[in-house]
């Protein structure tokens, strides 16, 4: 089990750590519902550095980046990211991910921690093409995520840029409490704004207690990975390896917004033939008419207790007081107003399919 540069202060602040993608990772801290309103109404502090890094430079780097992904990374310029996934040649997703230009020839690749060693492997099969300079830095840099409506206003004062300035999905390489080039970048995993913020291992301690100094006026609190599950579910951000994976296609999953085929990229003439023949099913949104919690792999039936689809992603809103969740159903089904069961226990609810974000501000 590996460790983050930062697990023996988790450890000191009370955390419960659970084992996550092969790191000991804090899931809580005072509890689910606690951090969750901390982050919806002030601002949390995420530790996620078991995410996984990978350096790619040189004259191919931004064709080997064309070829793995299906999001057009061509638009992109200095200080911009773009959110992405990685085909693979059968129709499903290896992983999805973040991409950052950070120079003419350099990008950085943010990839889930329980997916580098095999995002690493193939996007390497399809480098041999390229040459271009592939880096794995995932062990050498930490990745805090700053989150919540008060994060500009906490965050000002240890930073010489105006943090207001930054647009969503961009980022800004700079001083960042008293560390020097740090990526700043107005990205997350929650839908209540801030920044996510990478460094080196050794200057994450720094930046940590820094970082919580600042915030003391503001309600800042520490933030464990059950409530960043139920903060990204409210969003409707799908999670790999429930709502995406090695089966599911962009389509499916309604990733068509990040799957562009002004390129050729893996598996791109069989997904365009996907898109303009149709779909059989796809991820819908739901919420519970009735009490209950939704869970992953829970079954979905219809009025007759037929199953017909699979609950990927569930959980009791904490800011809506109900339960909801994410699922596959055949198409016929996937209509906004359509209603749907779900099997939870021996219990049949009573469920409708709505529109994403189940939040909104």
């Amino acid at each position: 089990m590996k460790n983050t540069a930062l697990t023996t202060t988790h450890e000191a602040l009370g955390a419960k750590m659970v084992p996550f993608a092969g790191y000991n990772m804090p899931v809580s801290y005072e509890g689910i519902n606690i951090e969750h309103e901390t982050v919806r109404k002030d601002v949390g502090v995420f530790d996620v550095s078991h995410m996984g890094e990978f350096l790619i430079s040189g004259p191919n780097a931004l064709a080997l980046i064309q070829k793995v992904t299906s999001n057009d990374a061509s638009k992109l310029t200095i200080g911009k990211a773009q959110y992405s996934c990685l085909p693979n040649e059968t129709g499903g997703i290896v992983d999805d991910l973040i991409v950052y230009q950070l120079k003419e020839e350099q990008y950085l690749l943010v990839v889930n921690a329980s997916n580098i060693d095999k995002d690493w492997t193939h996007i390497s099969k399809y480098n041999t093409a390229f040459n271009a300079e592939m880096r794995n830095i995932s062990e050498d840099y930490s990745l805090l995520a700053i989150q919540g409506p008060k994060a500009v206003e906490a965050m000002q004062s240890i930073t010489s840029i105006d943090l207001s300035q930054i647009k969503f999905y961009n980022f800004e390489v700079a001083d960042f409490a008293g560390v020097e080039n740090v990526i700043i970048s107005a990205t997350g995993y929650t839908g209540s704004g801030g920044f996510e913020i990478y460094c080196k291992n050794e200057d994450v301690k720094q930046i940590w207690d820094t970082v919580f100094k600042a915030g003391a006026d503001f309600g800042i609190k520490p933030i464990g990975l059950a409530a960043r599950d139920t903060l990204r579910l409210e969003m409707g951000y799908c999670l790999y390896g429930n709502d995406i994976n090695d089966t599911t296609s962009p389509f499916e999953a309604g990733l068509s917004w990040i799957t562009k085929f002004t390129k050729e990229f893996v598996n791109s003439e069989a997904l365009a033939e996907e898109k303009k023949h149709g779909l059989e099913r796809k991820l819908i949104a739901f919420e519970l008419d009735e009490r209950g919690i939704p869970r992953h792999d829970y079954d979905i039936v219809d009025g007759q207790g037929n199953i017909i689809g699979i609950v990927t992603s569930g959980t009791m809103s904490p800011s809506l007081g109900k339960g909801i969740g994410l699922g596959y159903v055949p198409k016929i089904l996937s209509e906004v107003g359509s209603k749907i069961n779900i099997q939870v226990r021996k219990k049949s609810i009573p469920a409708t399919v709505v529109k994403l974000p189940f939040y909104k501000v």
